[in-house]
């Protein structure tokens, strides 16, 4: 036979790739496009499903890197609410590729993150990390000193890693109408108070993804001309949209524009490359399994199938057997910001 699919492999087709072999056996989603050593160090970095990829680096002896560790002292409770040791700095999630670029102009000082701060009964909260001190700051001033820190924290990782995983989580974002500053969240949820005047809804499209991810690849070329970006999309729909569509559809959506984007660049610049987590937890032939009933926390089992592939990926390595992590084991909605929208769901 002489035309091109013809000599194409098993894993080409639907039906031998994906309808006949059970679903523990689907492989082969995933070549790493550049190598990384067993020592080379690693930075995530991204929406709540990200938090698992740290975890799993390190359980596979892997150099994850992380570059804001806790202060001598802390309970792990303490180190578990102020968000130590969740990415691979205390940015809190990263759910957009517009933060992201923002986190890293800041730092560079490519971009001034000036000087708003939440404040409620008396203490300061960070806008752009409402979550990650749950007690607040005693003034603007330590407030400010904080998101220096951390900033500090992502220079030096940035100048000395070899690659960045970075989760994809939303399209959807507040931003702030005169500075186009983007917040995690919308403000008056997890703190802060919503003004109409200040505070405009954007759901980013393919073209605004594209263009946040370029410059941060240029930003971070910047800082270390070596470091490559390994893309994922987040499997864990939107907890509620501002867009006035069905959350259904709007989920499907954002993770489209986010998986298309990840796709493209992978595809065209070397600098990128895409693991499919999204595929394998969202896949037809895991028919929904890898959900907890709420439809939307990723369960335990999904989360050891996901890191199974990741680690098989990286260097052939098994999935690890089990988490000490709580929460992995209870769903992910106490790392997750967008999670409180639920609150405001009166059904």
């Amino acid at each position: 036979m002489s035309h091109p699919y013809a000599a194409l492999p098993a894993r080409s087709f639907w039906r031998t790739a994906v309808a006949e072999p059970a679903p523990a056996d689907i492989d082969g989603l995933w070549t790493p496009k550049f190598a990384l050593g067993q020592d080379d160090p690693i930075l995530t970095v991204g929406s709540c499903f990200a938090r698992h990829l740290g975890r799993t680096l390190l359980e596979l002896g892997r150099n994850w890197q992380d570059a804001e560790p806790a202060p001598p002292g802390l309970r792990p409770e303490e180190r578990t609410a102020r968000q130590y040791g969740v990415f691979s700095f205390r940015t809190g999630n990263v759910y957009t590729a517009a933060m992201l670029r923002q986190w890293l102009a800041w730092a560079v000082g490519a971009e001034d993150p000036g000087i708003e701060s939440w404040v409620a009964d008396g203490r300061h909260f960070d806008p752009f990390r409402p979550s990650v001190e749950p007690a607040g700051h005693p003034d603007a001033g330590s407030m400010l000193a904080a998101r220096e820190m951390t900033l500090a924290a992502v220079r030096r990782a940035f100048g000395d890693a070899r690659c960045l995983i970075f989760t994809l989580g939303l399209t959807e974002a507040w931003h702030e109408r005169a500075t186009g500053a983007v917040y995690p969240v919308c403000p008056g949820t997890v703190r802060g108070t919503f003004d109409p005047g200040r505070h405009v809804f954007v759901n980013h499209d393919f073209a605004r993804v594209r263009e946040d991810l370029l410059a941060i690849a240029d930003l971070a070329h910047g800082l270390n001309p070596e470091l490559r970006i390994l893309l994922t999309v987040s499997p864990v729909p939107l907890t509620a949209t501002a867009t006035g569509q069905h959350a259904l559809t709007a989920t499907t959506y954002s993770k489209s524009v986010l998986r298309a984007v990840a796709g493209q660049l992978a595809f065209e610049d070397d600098r990128f490359d895409y693991f499919p987590a999204y595929e394998l937890i969202t896949g037809a032939p895991f028919r929904a399994g890898f959900y907890e009933p709420n439809l939307r926390d990723v369960t335990a089992d999904g989360v050891r199938f996901v890191m199974s592939r990741f680690a098989a990926g990286l260097a052939g390595a098994p999935s690890p057997e089990r988490s000490g992590d709580p929460a992995a084991r209870k769903g992910v909605d106490q790392f997750c910001d967008d999670a409180v929208l639920d609150y405001y769901n009166s059904r």
